[in-house]
């Protein structure tokens, strides 16, 4: 378990409140919440920021003054889980309790069983359970999947379930609130600006319409990333190629699908780990094309000839 004293702190300075509807609504069920010692499980796709908002329960809790516990549950084996769950349990002269104020179980549906058994023993029943051995702190878990599924496939104990289920909060992915689009993306170019040491840039129209009307598959995370690189690569055409939303492929049963299928998966995947390679070379050499084609060992002209395959022309680098 890694305690983290000032990460909530630090998510906290870089917390960007939602101008969405369903943002504005989740951050008002928290605040509600937050100075209750209920548990609280947040549910979303992977990269919808379940971590950031786990560390703004912890920290409008009022146990900033404490650590927060995060448990990679991914990582959690029968042996390992049980020492870990020791850092936030009660007995003795209570040192833990007051060093660790909440305790976050990030994608609890990947325990295996004897995992949940474990930390099943330890959470209390209710606010009356004055067993020793029990986690007082403040539990919050996060989950990519549907428990409710997990439940009823037997992949996951009901009982558990009920316990860390006191509210149940879903964070909407990005495709559903494109309105906290900008100001997301606005926050990374700052955060990535002053981290890179670059002056912060300014984003066409064209960028910010593209932004808005891309389907964001990666959430948050995947803008992030986009945005970092458009402020490290200097270039919003360049950043924005991994944007480009892939084509439909054939359905299963048409004739002929298999094989087209197989071909044109073969031809995207080189063509992905072509355009990958390209850009590498071009960050090493700080996109100098004619050192980058003797990195890749081939002629300049077969770089000039591939780089306006991905959508790159000579008005865009220069040499």
């Amino acid at each position: 378990m890694s305690r983290t004293g000032g990460l909530a702190e630090q998510h906290e300075a870089g917390f960007v409140a939602g101008a969405s509807r369903a943002m504005q609504s989740l951050e008002s069920v928290i605040a509600e919440i937050a100075q209750t010692n209920i548990p609280v499980l947040l549910v979303g796709e992977s990269g919808t920021g379940k971590e950031m908002f786990a560390n703004r329960v912890h920290r409008l809790s009022g146990n900033e003054g404490k650590a927060l516990a995060r448990v990679r549950c991914a990582a959690m084996n029968a042996s390992s889980f049980p020492a870990e769950l020791g850092f936030g349990a009660s007995g003795g002269n209570g040192t833990v309790q007051r060093e660790i104020g909440t305790v976050f179980f990030d994608e609890i549906s990947e325990l295996d069983t004897a995992c949940q058994r474990s930390l099943l023993c330890v959470l209390p029943d209710d606010e009356g359970d004055d067993r020793e051995g029990l986690l007082r702190a403040r539990v919050v878990s996060t989950t990519s999947r549907n428990l409710d599924e997990e439940v009823r496939a037997g992949r996951f104990r009901s009982e558990l379930y009920y316990r860390i289920n006191g509210v149940c909060l879903r964070l909407p992915p990005l495709r559903e609130r494109k309105d906290d689009i900008v100001p997301l993306a606005e926050a990374f170019l700052t955060k990535h600006a002053a981290k890179l040491g670059r002056a912060r840039p300014a984003i066409s129209t064209e960028t910010w319409n593209a932004l808005m009307n891309y389907s964001w598959p990666g959430n948050i995370r995947e803008l992030e990333n986009v945005v970092k690189k458009i402020v490290a690569l200097g270039d919003e055409q360049l950043a924005m190629v991994e944007l480009t939303e892939p084509a439909a492929a054939p359905r299963h049963g048409e004739p002929g699908a298999a094989a087209h299928s197989l071909k044109a998966a073969a031809r995207a995947a080189s063509r992905e780990a072509e355009r990958e390679l390209i850009l590498e070379a071009l960050t090493r050499t700080r996109w100098n094309r004619k050192r980058a084609a003797q990195d890749l060992q081939i002629s300049y002209k077969s770089l000039l000839y591939k780089l306006k395959q991905i959508g790159f022309g000579d008005s865009k680098l220069n040499s």
